[in-house]
């Protein structure tokens, strides 16, 4: 009786344990974060000035946005966004994020390092297991 009693006790101390546990920011929630990517289409007007002019401003279609849960160093997930732009991640848990997205660098400082391109990004925090957050629109520049 004693050795089933000892058991019972283990087993109910690893399950309390366990289910007390908080999980970290990632999939396997209830939550949803959804935004939109809206493009600015920049041409040169003048090479020896770098004066830039807007072409026209559109929704970003089939662009890759990324995800990068809590404080982790690559992103977690990839979606692309829709015809209109918009863009989501279900199934998220509470916790931090930040989603982000490629864009032209119009300023030319990633001109240095070769690329020509840099990052849009926001954080979002998700506070309720069930919370839906709107990001605000994520602007690139083509």
């Amino acid at each position: 009786m004693k050795k089933t009693t000892s058991v019972f006790a283990i087993a109910l101390i690893t399950l309390l344990a366990i289910s007390s546990c908080s999980k970290p920011a990632g999939e396997g929630g209830r939550a949803t974060i959804k935004g939109k990517i809206w493009v600015e289409n920049y041409n040169t007007l003048n090479s020896i000035t770098d004066t830039y002019f807007l072409k026209g401003e559109f929704a970003g279609a089939d662009e890759d946005v990324y995800i990068i849960y809590g404080n982790d160093v690559s992103y977690g997930n990839k979606v692309k966004s829709g015809p209109d732009g918009i863009f989501e991640f279900k199934y998220l848990r509470k916790g931090d994020y930040k989603i982000y997205v490629k864009s032209k660098d119009t300023t030319r400082a990633s001109y240095f390092y070769g690329s020509g391109i840099k990052t849009v990004d926001v954080s979002v925090t998700i506070s309720d297991k069930k919370e839906v957050v709107e990001t605000e629109n994520l602007v690139i520049y083509k």
